[in-house]
């Protein structure tokens, strides 16, 4: 539902880390994330005018629409069409997908979304021309984008880089544009049409018409997310290294590298106006960068870190912050987007009372030990617990996961 914003909201933050970034034309922005959370911002970003709970899950993608009007979708495989001042409820749901929606990217008067059930769908929002289905991935479909001829262009886990030309006909074989054998996570339209592409090994490409690419390496860690400047000369990368990088279009130039503190981020976008970017991470807050000088518009802190009790790990304590977005230590904390860790070893997964768990950790067949958490952080929540809500990430240090168990063995008894 919508809460009109009080004077504390301006101090308002996410309950997890902000997955997704929207900019209206008129300064506005929509922030969302793991905490099934819509927060609707102030121009300026600096008041919370209101928040909405509608997704039955983390929302993923956020795309603004003519209008004023806004697009959201989520977890629960549901794509909801917010009017310029919504209510409790959604103006227009749409429905089709079978899995989480990741992605949504649109022009004009159509919306196309990307779904880890392995498709992707075009809408007309008009209502006039029926939904375009578009398969051909293997598995998961992450990222959408429509060019500037119309080609719609998506982005999966199978490492491809696959397109559809407007106006095709059902079941029409995709384009393969590119396969690049590591998975994509971000895909974003330039001018010209060309189209950004950026996956687990941080390299970001770009994939002209004429299948000419050109490539840089814009971290050591997955990119995540991908925006285009208004003017379409720059493009700003977003990884799990916890930097933002920004790159000239024309020259692949680094101009800027936004440092904040250090943890994941998850989402970037740019404002109407091409004068600054706005960040979202796993530090669950919302930031403003000048786009001329790569400088914070505001605090880079992380959020206020939680009292640990004297005498515990300090070093398994500092690999906590980035599990801190999610999960509180104390039973008798605010809601988060994950569970409470308090008596988690001893505990049967997906069975602590009162929260709302993915199919795969309702399951309940994993209880946590020292040697079932030691695992989920050596092969990654995605191996271990598939279709799990989780963020994907690993703890590669042999010393600081034990440093991390040792910590939480004695954090959450």
């Amino acid at each position: 539902m919508l809460f009109s914003a009080p004077a504390a909201a301006q101090e308002a933050v996410h309950g997890g880390p902000v997955r997704a970034l929207a900019v209206a034309p008129d300064g506005g922005v929509a922030s969302a994330g793991f905490d099934q959370a819509i927060i609707l911002w102030e121009p300026g970003g600096q008041r919370a005018r209101g928040v909405l709970r509608w997704h039955q899950g983390a929302v993923n993608a956020l795309a603004a629409l003519p209008g004023g009007m806004l697009a959201s979708s989520g977890e629960d495989g549901l794509v909801a069409l917010w009017p310029p001042r919504p209510g409790p409820e959604p103006l227009r749901v749409l429905t089709g997908h079978r899995g989480p929606v990741a992605g949504l990217a649109a022009a004009g008067g159509r919306l196309a979304s990307a779904s880890w059930d392995g498709t992707a769908r075009v809408w007309d929002l008009s209502g006039g021309a029926p939904v375009r289905v578009l398969e051909g991935h293997q598995g998961h479909v992450n990222a959408v984008a429509v060019r500037s001829d119309g080609l719609v262009a998506t982005a999966g886990f199978d490492g491809t880089l696959r397109a559809w030309p407007e106006g095709g006909t059902a079941g029409e074989a995709p384009l393969t544009l590119a396969e690049f054998g590591l998975p994509l996570n971000a895909l974003v339209a330039l001018p010209g049409g060309v189209l950004a592409v950026g996956g687990a090994e941080g390299e970001l490409r770009l994939v002209g018409p004429d299948g000419r690419m050109r490539a840089v390496q814009a971290g050591a860690r997955p990119i995540v997310a991908l925006a285009a400047s208004p003017d379409g000369t720059q493009i700003a990368a977003a990884g799990l290294g916890g930097s933002v990088t920004v790159w000239e279009v024309e020259s692949l130039r680094l101009r800027h590298t936004l440092e904040g503190p250090g943890l994941p981020v998850w989402s970037v976008a740019w404002a109407a106006d091409g004068a600054s970017l706005w960040t979202g991470g796993t530090d669950r807050r919302v930031r403003r960068w000048n786009a001329a000088t790569g400088r914070p518009m505001g605090p880079v802190e992380g959020p206020a870190a939680e009292t640990i009790p004297a005498g515990l790990h300090p070093q398994g304590a500092q690999v906590f912050r980035a599990c801190a977005a999610c999960h509180a230590l104390d039973a008798a904390a605010p809601p988060m987007a994950g569970p409470h860790l308090h008596g988690i070893f001893g505990r049967r997964m997906g069975t602590l009372p009162g929260y709302t768990y993915s199919e795969r950790l309702a399951r309940g067949d994993i209880t946590w030990t020292r040697e079932t958490v030691g695992d989920l952080f050596t092969r990654g929540p995605d191996v271990v617990t598939p279709g799990t809500r989780m963020p994907i990430q690993t703890v590669g240090n042999a010393e600081e996961l034990d440093a991390l168990l040792d910590f939480l063995e004695a954090a959450t008894r």
